[in-house]
């Protein structure tokens, strides 16, 4: 039997914001690397459970206070990456994520679009 191929429910956005994460055996800091509405990845200097519980607090860009994860589930780890996947937020965060999100489809679309733009080049007949 072939192995399930794993799909995301919802597009990753590549971006860098700091973090703070706790669990119960470990609290560090780090990047988040991709951000959607249901998970996040985070680069960091330790190593954490794969299954453990997490709080992440995300310092997003000119938007004070940090936007709080209170409960997620790390559900991979990969050397000092991993990713987690969302589980509870207040209903405030979730507001927050999803116009921190909103924003940057709207950027990448016009990034899409711009690109598009670009005349074709031609080349000579011969």
């Amino acid at each position: 039997m072939a192995p399930r191929r794993y799909v995301r429910t919802y597009y990753r956005f590549p971006l860098n914001y700091p973090v703070i994460f706790g669990g119960a055996p470990f609290v560090g800091e780090g990047v988040l690397t991709n951000l959607s509405l249901k998970g996040c990845s985070v680069l960091c200097d330790r190593e954490v459970l794969c299954g453990s519980d997490v709080r992440v607090s995300v310092l997003l860009d000119h938007q004070p206070p940090a936007l709080p994860i209170d409960l997620g589930t790390i559900k991979w780890v990969n050397g000092h990456q991993f990713g987690v996947e969302f589980v509870r937020l207040p209903v405030e965060a979730q507001q927050r994520l999803n116009r921190t999100l909103r924003t940057e489809l709207i950027e990448w679309l016009k990034s899409r679009q711009s690109s598009s733009d670009l005349p074709e080049t031609s080349t000579p007949d011969n």
